[in-house]
């Protein structure tokens, strides 16, 4: 059992993360989020992360759909630029980056990718994955992409030769996966688990759950103590991984794009629960929130 207590990550501390945008402001100041997903069935997952992307701040989104019967607008939010997943992955501009665990506090936009919400575990997925981790751009993994990285050595061993920063999200079920152990085994010492991930992933994690637990790049443990019951829903984790590449795209680092939105994520939950919606929360209110809470956190 792991005897590191993680320190609990505060809204002050994260609200220092954040830098006024200047007045002569535009979008290419605040960088390009591309979400790859949305396969059939599951063009939604994508979506969400897209939305979530553009409601906290990034300045151009894009999401490429793998479904074959794609949308060609998003029609609650038509901001969103839909493609098919191919030609998503192509338009990724490739801008120089720093290195891992640098940049903090030097209002720099990036390009950022966020591959896994809706992906599914087919061929063209994996061929998808495979090019991604070759692309010199940060990344957001989430849901299939953790699975097939689970499965496939040859996609672990890729990501310790990547320079940009990346980011995992699993939920202890692929925790699980990705450790060949139990669920069990996961929550019964969730430290050790999440260290032994950034370890094995060569990036930052948040293993989601009841006190979602961060380990980041550079060897801490966080603890996040908000959120609550009413976030066990569809979408919670797309929404979540749209917000990480959101604020890194806007020029945090990985780790406090990381903190900020697991933070915030929560935050916007608790703040519906207090309304009495806990039953039938969903994720597109969730994202409506965080917009709504991270505003007032901005320096004037």
């Amino acid at each position: 059992m792991s005897t590191v207590r993680p320190a609990t990550i505060t809204r002050k501390q994260v609200a220092a993360f954040l830098k006024p945008r200047p007045r002569d402001s535009h979008k290419g100041m605040f960088g390009t989020v591309t979400v790859i997903g949305g396969a059939d069935g599951m063009i939604g997952a994508a979506l969400l992360a897209g939305r979530a992307a553009l409601k906290m701040g990034a300045g151009c989104v894009h999401v490429g759909l793998l479904a074959d019967k794609m949308p060609l607008v998003d029609m609650r939010v038509p901001e969103l630029m839909l493609h098919p997943a191919g030609d998503a992955l192509k338009r990724i501009p490739l801008p120089k980056l720093p290195p891992k665990g640098e940049g903090a506090g030097e209002n720099v936009s990036h390009s950022v990718l966020v591959i896994g919400c809706g992906l599914g575990r087919s061929l063209s997925a994996q061929k998808l994955l495979y090019d991604a981790l070759l692309l010199d751009v940060a990344l957001v993994v989430d849901a299939d992409a953790l699975n097939l990285i689970a499965q496939r050595p040859d996609l672990r061993g890729m990501l310790h030769g990547r320079k940009a920063p990346a980011v995992f999200t699993p939920h202890p079920g692929e925790a699980a996966h990705l450790l060949d152990c139990s669920t069990e085994d996961i929550q019964k010492d969730r430290a050790a688990a999440v260290r032994e991930l950034a370890r094995r992933l060569n990036g930052s994690v948040v293993l989601k759950g009841s006190g979602s637990l961060c380990a980041t790049q550079d060897g801490r443990l966080h603890i996040n103590q908000t959120g609550n019951p009413g976030m066990s829903s569809a979408g919670m984790g797309d929404v979540l991984s749209g917000m990480i590449a959101a604020f890194i795209a806007q020029g945090l680092n990985a780790d406090e794009a990381l903190l900020l939105a697991v933070h915030l994520h929560g935050a916007a939950g608790d703040e519906l629960a207090g309304q009495q919606a806990t039953l039938g929360m969903s994720a597109t209110e969730v994202t409506e929130w965080a917009r709504w809470l991270l505003n007032p956190m901005l320096p004037k």
